[in-house]
Parts: structure tokens; sequence; C-alpha cells
């Protein structure tokens, strides 16, 4: 929660703020500096009522539409600016001084980029998600554990083990996807080699997930915790919005890693044998490419695509044993809503899920944000099953 207090133009300095959460807890406290501007950092996401103390402010200052309690909601990862307007105190008889609102506009543009945000963390699940897929027409319901692991990984690394988080996040990558390929070596390929149906797979995934979620309760404990570094984080003004450093960074790595793999999914030789493989098994393998290998290496990219979507959603909004199953409907609307089985439709989807998700909240309170996503989901499929980016198939 953050804000600046000015009147006339001027900055007001000394004025004292007060923050509380829904139950009546203080969630913080500040002072205006000498430039009018204040800060307080909230644990995480919900709803706060803001207070500013009236007696401290100067002489002849009041809040200009007699508000000086608000009650806001914050979202992840985003800072929320907090408009108290101030003016010169009416002298008795006379009419008050005209206030200014939170502008409508500011919390769209607001939902807006955190839409497109959360929308990039889900969409490197989803890629991942939706090339396992491709390769193995594999509904895969453990696929959020795989997010959770990256994401308690990147804690491991740096909370108990004291390694700066940067350096943490790549090597959670490099760690979710070695568990990827961990577990196709061991497991998902001896299911292969035994025949196992699809939809005995299927199931077979929901009860690893229902393994290591309770496997990561059990040694993590059922709280949200945060990393050791870049938890609260200043906004930086962009325009009406104020966003944190980390979210920016997070974005611009989200969008290269998007892109790199999309492109090696279509201009390289590996990418190309990846596409044969999810288009036809058996012809791929009669033209000699090693259908294992590749399902292989994708469970590997999947894996590590996975742990940095962790990674990056740890940051958004703390680390739970539970965070992966909680996007799994998320990124499998998104891997839906784009065309099963399409990269690029993953991408799509994703961002389309993201801004739905967000955007809701200007009509429904925000516990139910999720349903915005599902319903659009809804609305689209009903005119174009396949998808946004996906083929029609002939069935029958």
């Amino acid at each position: 929660m953050q804000g600046t207090l000015t009147n006339a133009g001027q900055p007001v300095a000394g004025v004292v703020i007060n923050v509380s959460d829904e139950s009546g807890t203080s969630a913080g406290k500040a002072t205006s500096a000498a430039d009018g501007k204040w800060s307080v950092p909230v644990k995480g996401p919900g709803t706060y009522k803001v207070d500013l103390d009236t007696t401290t402010l100067p002489q002849g200052v009041t809040v200009a539409n007699g508000r000086p309690s608000l009650t806001l909601t914050v979202f992840e990862g985003a800072a929320r600016n907090v408009l108290f307007p101030l003016g010169t105190a009416a002298a008795p008889g006379s009419e008050p001084a005209e206030s200014e609102g939170p502008s409508q506009l500011e919390r769209v543009l607001d939902l807006i980029y955190t839409g497109i945000h959360f929308g990039l963390i889900i969409a490197l699940a989803a890629l991942g998600l939706s090339l396992i897929f491709g390769t193995m027409g594999l509904t895969n319901f453990a696929h959020g554990e795989l997010i959770t692991f990256g994401a308690l990984s990147c804690f491991v690394l740096n909370v108990w083990w004291n390694v700066p988080v940067v350096i943490s996040a790549i090597l959670a990558v490099v760690v979710g996807g070695a568990f990827g390929w961990f577990q196709d070596r061991v497991f998902w390929g001896w299911l292969r080699t035994r025949r196992t149906g699809l939809i005995s797979m299927m199931i077979i995934s929901i009860g690893v997930a229902l393994v290591l979620r309770y496997v990561y309760l059990y040694i993590f404990g059922g709280t949200t915790v945060q990393y050791a570094e870049y938890v609260a984080q200043p906004g930086i003004d962009l325009g009406p919005i104020a966003v944190a450093p980390k979210n920016l960074v997070m974005d611009a790595i989200a969008i290269v890693v998007l892109v790199v793999v999309s492109l090696a999914l279509t201009k390289t030789r590996l990418g190309k044998a990846t596409r044969a493989v999810s288009n036809n098994p058996a012809l791929a393998a009669a033209s000699g490419i090693s259908v294992d290998a590749i399902i292989r290496l994708v469970w590997t990219i999947g894996g590590a695509l996975a742990a940095l979507s962790g990674v990056m959603l740890g940051l958004f909004q703390g680390v739970n044993y539970q965070m992966g199953f909680q996007i799994l409907l998320l990124v499998f609307a998104a891997v839906t809503l784009g065309g099963l089985g399409t990269a690029f439709g993953a991408l799509l989807g994703s961002l389309v899920v993201g801004l739905a998700t967000q955007l809701s909240t200007l009509w429904i309170p925000t516990e139910l944000k999720n349903v915005g996503a599902l319903v659009v989901l809804i609305v689209i499929i009903m005119f174009r099953p396949q998808g946004i980016l996906g083929r029609r198939e002939r069935i029958g």
C-alpha cells in the first residue's frame, strides 16, 4: 500500500497512515516523508483498511472527500496506490471543495497488467503441459506438482541454504528439468513399454499428484512462506499504475523463454522431430526418429518450464504446498482454450485466462475471480470447440 499526500500541489509531510487487515489486526504504519510519499509493505494479497490520522494533518488541511478511511484490495505482486485527496478546510457557511475519487481507469489498467503478468506465469506451465499432451496424449494431473516442485526447490536453496534467489531460481529450473526426465525414465516410460492405456495413465497421474502433494505437506508444512529476497518492493510508476521491479524482470524472462522454446519447436531439427512424434508416433518411428528419446526430452523441457513457472509464482504470491494444484485448473483451461497440443495456442490461451481472471474482479468478489476465466473458456469452446489455434478434426 502506498501513496503521496499533496495539498494545492505541495507535499504534505508528517501525516500518519495506519493499515489493518480484515480481522482488524495492524498490518503496518507509515508517516509521510518530506516529499509526501508513504509506503506500508503488507504480508500478501487481500483486503485491507487504510486509515489516515486526521489529527496529524497540518492546521487548516482536511480530507477533501470526508473519507479518512478506505477499504481496498491488494492483488498478487502489485503495489496498490491509495488516494487521499486533501484540501483546505472550508470556512463556516461556504461550500466544500470538490473531491476527486480514485480513478476507475487506473484500476482497470492495473488489472490488465496484473492479468498479463499472471498469464505469462501460467503460459510457462501450460506450454510444458501442452508439449507432454502433444507427444504422449497424456492429460497429466500431476503437472501442478511439478510447478510446486520448482517453487519449493528454489525455497530450499534460497532460505535453507542461503543461496541468492537468482542463482536458486536457475538451479531450481535445472532440478525441475531433471525431475521431469527422472519421472519419464523410471515411471512413465515403463508404463508406455507395458502399453498402459491413456485413461489408466491419466488416473495414475492423479495418484502421483496426491502422493507428491502430501510429501510436500509433510516436509514443508501447510503455511505459506516467502523467499528471503524480493518479498516487498516499492512500485515503479509507469504512467497511471505502479509495478514492482521484480514483476517487470519476470515478465521479460517469461517472454524470452516462451519465444525461444516456441521458435525451437518450429525451426530446429529437434523441434521438427518433436512435432513429427506429436502428429504420428508410428510414422516418426518408421522414419528413424527415437520416439522414447523425444518424449523424454519433452518431459525434461516440461519439468523445467513448470519449475520456472513455480519460481515466478512463488515470487508473485508466496510458496505453499498447494500452489501448483490451485492453478492447475487455470493451466488446463489455458491449454484447452488455445488448442490442445499447440505451443502458441498455450501462450494465447494463458493470456486470455490471466486477463479474464483479473478483470472479472471489476464485477465479482476477488475470491471468485477464477470463475471469470472458466466462463470465458466455456463461451469460446461453445463456438470454437478446437480452441483458438486448434485444428478441426474429423470424427468417424
